[in-house]
């Protein structure tokens, strides 16, 4: 069964869920997952983009953007879309978002973040009491 994570970004915090997000998949990629990234709107997929490019200095994680074609080999450890993902990843679930992919149980784990605005907030709550009320394990990581 799928296990839900949500990572709780301090009220007021600095760091953004675009950063947070880019941890959480150099974590996963150095734990051999693939990571699928769900992140709505092309402004958040290009932010994502170019902080993957640039957040770690002297390294680099292997991302391109998922249009809904096959990935080309070799594959990228992450790709980052916001629709239906590929077969080839299905490690670990990044949602952006602010609703329940249709598609979060065919992962192994989902990471949830949870940004500092009270709008987000408030949609966090709700995905979390989906999954729980659907008997998913959930644990919360306050940042």
């Amino acid at each position: 069964m799928t296990r839900i994570d949500f990572y709780i970004l301090p009220e007021g915090s600095t760091e953004n869920s675009v950063l947070t997000a880019c941890k959480l998949c150099e974590k996963a990629t150095g734990a051999g997952m693939t990571v699928y990234v769900n992140a709505p709107g092309a402004s958040l997929a290009d932010e994502l983009d170019g902080a993957l490019w640039s957040f770690q200095q002297g390294g680099f994680i292997s991302h391109e953007r998922y249009l809904g074609r096959a990935p080309e080999e070799p594959l990228p450890a992450v790709l980052i879309g916001d629709g239906e993902p590929p077969e080839t990843h299905h490690g670990a679930l990044i949602n952006l978002g602010l609703e329940v992919p249709g598609y979060f149980s065919r992962f192994d784990r989902v990471l949830e973040l949870v940004s500092g605005n009270p709008e987000a907030r408030a949609k966090s709550r709700e995905r979390y009491k989906f999954y729980r009320d659907r008997g998913y394990e959930l644990k919360t990581h306050n940042l």
